[in-house]
């Protein structure tokens, strides 16, 4: 007498069916989970992928871009968990995306000219004046040639009077006056008052002389992107990139608080002019500057020094200074004959 057999089961697929229908209800909680996580950080890459800054709260967001990873790195275990395959793939897009533009943006090359001058440039915040005293210490022990200071009032800048001697910093240029609207450029070598870019904020300008060769300084400070501020940052992002275009390839110096990274789209904008930024040039490029209340690394580069291709960066350095929100950022630059 035969017996019938039964037919053999096929494998159980370690990843079913996408229907929510199908599976258990943790597994639907991770894989909606996973494309809640996925469908935000989508949006803030596919901005930085279309070269815009958006509104709300993407210029925030995008600040901090390199840290998507932490919610992306989730959303893939979740998917995981889940049986999620379409979700898998999503993650490991979304994950190659972050790690493309958490590259070094541009390659530079040296300059080609023989040197001509070295020059140490300080950038500084010092929150309302509060850190004046700390950057007068540092200022007296790396004896920078240039010092951006932004946030600097009135009695700011009586500290820095009264704690740096005038025969070490004699020349200097100021605008603004209380609270976050003061700024001054200080500096070791002849200083000529030039036409500040025009802001929220004082942004003072000058024309240094640098062993005969002129080169043009503006400090920068444009208001930070709050929510219902981004189109002032924007515009002022934009008056600063005109100051930079505006240099027909005279050497320049721009420097200061941008309240912007490299994933924002005005900043690159000013960088599209010619500009370097210093930073980069020195492999720092992603050095937190703020908010100093983080531990590294964690933050964002928001402070920079950036540079025409007369000047090549050696060394840069970012300094605590206390009671202040900012990191200075010191640069070790050289100066190119044209």
């Amino acid at each position: 007498m035969e017996h019938a057999t039964a037919p053999p089961t096929a494998p159980e697929d370690p990843f079913p069916d996408d229907a929510p229908t199908r599976r258990p209800g943790r597994w639907r909680a991770s894989a909606w989970t996973a494309g809640l996580l996925l469908a935000g950080v989508s949006a803030v890459l596919g901005c930085r992928a279309a070269d815009t800054d958006a509104v709300t709260p993407v210029p925030q967001v995008l600040a901090f871009l390199p840290w998507l990873l932490a919610p992306a790195v989730l959303a893939l275990l979740l998917a995981a968990y889940g049986r999620w395959r379409v979700g898998l793939v999503w993650a490991v897009a979304v994950l190659g995306g972050l790690a493309w533009y958490m590259e070094p943006y541009g390659k530079v090359g040296e300059p080609d000219g023989p040197p001509l001058a070295d020059l140490r440039v300080l950038a500084a915040n010092v929150e309302f004046g509060h850190g004046a005293p700390g950057l007068v210490e540092a200022v007296r022990k790396h004896k920078p040639d240039l010092v951006f200071v932004s946030e600097c009032d009135r009695a700011c800048q009586d500290t820095l009077r009264e704690g740096l001697p005038k025969s070490a910093y004699p020349h200097r240029v100021a605008a603004g006056g209380d609270g976050a609207d003061g700024s001054v450029i200080l500096a070791d070598v002849p200083l000529k008052r030039a036409e500040g870019v025009r802001g929220t904020l004082g942004m003072p300008g000058a024309v240094a002389d640098v062993k005969g060769v002129a080169v043009r300084l503006q400090l920068a400070h444009p208001m930070p992107p709050t929510p219902g501020g981004v189109d002032r940052w924007r515009t002022e992002l934009g008056a600063l990139r005109d100051f930079a275009a505006a240099g027909d390839g005279r050497p320049t110096v721009l420097a200061g608080d941008f309240n912007a990274t490299q994933d924002h789209a005005a900043f690159r904008r000013i960088l599209g002019t010619g500009l370097h930024d210093a930073a980069r040039l020195a492999g720092a490029s992603r050095t937190p500057t703020w908010p100093t209340l983080l531990p590294r690394p964690f933050g964002a580069q928001i402070d920079h020094v950036l540079t025409t291709p007369d000047f090549a960066a050696h060394e840069a350095r970012f300094l605590t200074l206390g009671n202040t929100d900012h990191r200075a950022v010191l640069l070790d630059l050289t100066l190119h004959r044209p």
